[in-house]
C-alpha cells in the first residue's frame, strides 16, 4: 500500500535534515540538534496531554527520571542490550504515566496539577537521596549506550537515531489524533459530561493521554543518559517540567506542528543564554506569562485556527455501513423503570417513579420546573445513580452504570444547553458522536491499520450524510 502524501512529505523533509546534518562535523551544534530531537520527544508526548485532553501536568521531569535512571540502571547491572533498555525505559515510563493518571478521574485543573508536581517532587528527592540506588549527586556512572556494529554511536549518529525516532513519533502520533481518539481526547477538553455522553471513557482517554506523554518523555531521558554514559540527579529539577510544559504552550497546544517549533525555538535560545543560567530563568517565566495570556494559541495558533478535514461529501442519502443497525427489532419492553427514588439529604426530586416505554412510540416527560424531570433522566441515562428502585434497558440493569457504558448499549440525550465541541468542526461533532459504535481500538489508530482505515472512512461518510440530510453539508468544515 502506498504511504500517505503527509507521510512522503516527512520522509524527504528528515531525509534532507540528515544529509545536512552529515555535513556537520562540530560535535556541540550536533549536541544541541541531538537535545532538540530529545525536547521534540517530551513536546510532542506532553501536547497529547496538555494540548488534546486538557490535563495540565508539572510532573514530567519525574517522567524524564523515570526512562534515564532505568536505562541506567539495566545497562549497569545487568548484561541486557542497551537497545533493549531503550524499550524497557519506555514500557517503565509508560507505568509511572499510568500512576500518574489514578487521581486524574477526582482532581482536575491546578488540582491535577499540584499532583503531577507532588510527584515531580518525590521523584526528586528520591534520585537526590537514595544514593545506594540511583547514586544522588554523583550519580550512576558507565551506562551503556547504543551501539552499532560493536561500535558505539558517533555524535552524528545519535542525531540520527533521535530524528528516526522523531519522524516514527510524529506519524504514529498523527494516526492517533486524527481520528477516532483525537476527537475523543479534545471533546474531553471542552466537556467531559457531554463527551461521556456519546460514549468516550473519559477515565481510559485520560489515561491513554498520561501514558503517551510519559513514554516519549522517558524514551527522551533514556537518550540522555545513554549518550552521555552518565546521570544525576542534578538533570531533575522542576525547572524541567516547567521547560516541558513551555515547549507545548509556545509551540502551540492542540498543534501537531506546534511541540517541533517549540523544541528548535527554545532548545537555540537556551543554547545561546546557557552562560547567563539566572537569564535563562526569567526568559522561562516571561515566555511562560506570554504563551498563558497574550498568545494562548502559541506561534501555530498565529498561523491556523486549527486542524481541518478536507474531504469531498460522500453522495447519497445515509446508507448503511456494516455497523449495528439503528432500531433493532425489540419484542419486549425497551426501557422500565420501577419504583425509582433518588434523594439528596431530605430532598427527594424523584419519589417511587415507574414506567416503561415500548419501541416504536415517542413518549415525554413533562412537568413543571423542580419536578425532578432532569433528575430522571440523569438516571436514566447514568448521569447521576438512583438512591432506590431498579432501571433495565434491553433487560439489562443499568441503575449505577457509567453514562458511557449506557451510550454503548444504544441509549443516546442531548443536553438543555445543548453542550456542543466548540473546539471540533461541525463534522466532527456528527462524527464523535458515533464513537461508541467504532471498533478500532488504540493500537489499530496508533498504526493506522486498515481496520482503523475502514472505521474512520464509513463514520466520515455517515456523518457527511447525515448533514446532508439536514442541509448543513456546506458547513462540515466550520467550528462548531
Amino acid at each position: 500500500m502506498m504511504p500517505s502524501r503527509h507521510t512522503m512529505v516527512v520522509l524527504l523533509v528528515v531525509a534532507a535534515v540528515i544529509g545536512g546534518v552529515a555535513l556537520v562535523r562540530n560535535d556541540y551544534y550536533l549536541r544541541v540538534f541531538f537535545m532538540i530531537c530529545v525536547y521534540y520527544l517530551c513536546a510532542a508526548g506532553m501536547n497529547v496531554l496538555v494540548g488534546y485532553a486538557g490535563q495540565k501536568s508539572l510532573g514530567q521531569a519525574g517522567l524524564f527520571a523515570a526512562g534515564a535512571y532505568t536505562a541506567a540502571l539495566v545497562t549497569t547491572h545487568t548484561e541486557l542490550a542497551p537497545w533493549l533498555a531503550l524499550v524497557i525505559a519506555a514500557i517503565a515510563s509508560g507505568l509511572c504515566g499510568v500512576l500518574i493518571a489514578l487521581p486524574s478521574l477526582r482532581v482536575k485543573g491546578p488540582y491535577l496539577a499540584m499532583v503531577t508536581l507532588a510527584f515531580g517532587i518525590v521523584v526528586e528527592k528520591l534520585v537526590g537521596e537514595w544514593t545506594e540506588v540511583f547514586g544522588g549527586a554523583e550519580g550512576i556512572y558507565g551506562i551503556q549506550p547504543l551501539s552499532w556494529d560493536g561500535q558505539p554511536l558517533s555524535m552524528a549518529q545519535w542525531v540520527f537515531v533521535a530524528i528516526a525516532l522523531c519522524t516514527v513519533t510524529h506519524l504514529l502520533l498523527r494516526n492517533l489524533l486524527d481520528g477516532r481518539f483525537g476527537r475523543a481526547l479534545l471533546s474531553l477538553q471542552a466537556d467531559e459530561i457531554a463527551s461521556s455522553s456519546v460514549g468516550v471513557r473519559v477515565y481510559q482517554a485520560k489515561v491513554m493521554a498520561f501514558v503517551v506523554a510519559a513514554v516519549t518523555c522517558g524514551v527522551a531521558g533514556a537518550l540522555v543518559a545513554q549518550q552521555n554514559q552518565y546521570f544525576n540527579s542534578d538533570f531533575i529539577t522542576f525547572q524541567l517540567s516547567i521547560f516541558i510544559l513551555l515547549l507545548v504552550l509556545f509551540g502551540g497546544p492542540g498543534s501537531k506542528y506546534g511541540p517541533l517549533v517549540g523544541a528548535v525555538t527554545l532548545t537555540i535560545i537556551d543554547a545561546l543564554l546557557a552562560r547567563w543560567p539566572s537569564a535563562q530563568h526569567f526568559l522561562y517565566g516571561f515566555l511562560l506569562l506570554f504563551a498563558l495570556y497574550v498568545m494562548p494559541g502559541g506561534v501555530m495558533g498565529l498561523f491556523t485556527h486549527r486542524r481541518k478535514h478536507h474531504t469531498e461529501a460522500s453522495p447519497g442519502l445515509i446508507e448503511s455501513d456494516g455497523s449495528a443497525p439503528i432500531a433493532p427489532p425489540i419484542m419486549t419492553d425497551l426501557l422500565v423503570v420501577k419504583n425509582v427514588t433518588k434523594m439528596y439529604g431530605g430532598v427527594k426530586p424523584a419519589q417511587d417513579v415507574s414506567f416503561h416505554l415500548q419501541p416504536g412510540h415517542i413518549h415525554a416527560l413533562i412537568g413543571p420546573n423542580g419536578a425532578g424531570k432532569s433528575t430522571m433522566i440523569n438516571m436514566l441515562t447514568g448521569g447521576v445513580a438512583p438512591t432506590a428502585g431498579a432501571i433495565s434497558f434491553l433487560a439489562r440493569a443499568i441503575g449505577g452504570l457509567p453514562m458511557q457504558a449506557i451510550c454503548r448499549m444504544g441509549m443516546g440525550r442531548t443536553f438543555q444547553n445543548l453542550r456542543l465541541f466548540s473546539e471540533l468542526t461541525v463534522l466532527e461533532n456528527i462524527m464523535l458522536g458515533r464513537h461508541g459504535r467504532m471498533r478500532n481500538g488504540f493500537f489499530a489508530s496508533l498504526f493506522a491499520l486498515p481496520s482503523a482505515r475502514r472505521q474512520e472512512a464509513a463514520t466520515h461518510r455517515r456523518a457527511h450524510a447525515l448533514l446532508k440530510f439536514v442541509g448543513l453539508a456546506e458547513l462540515a468544515n466550520a467550528p462548531a
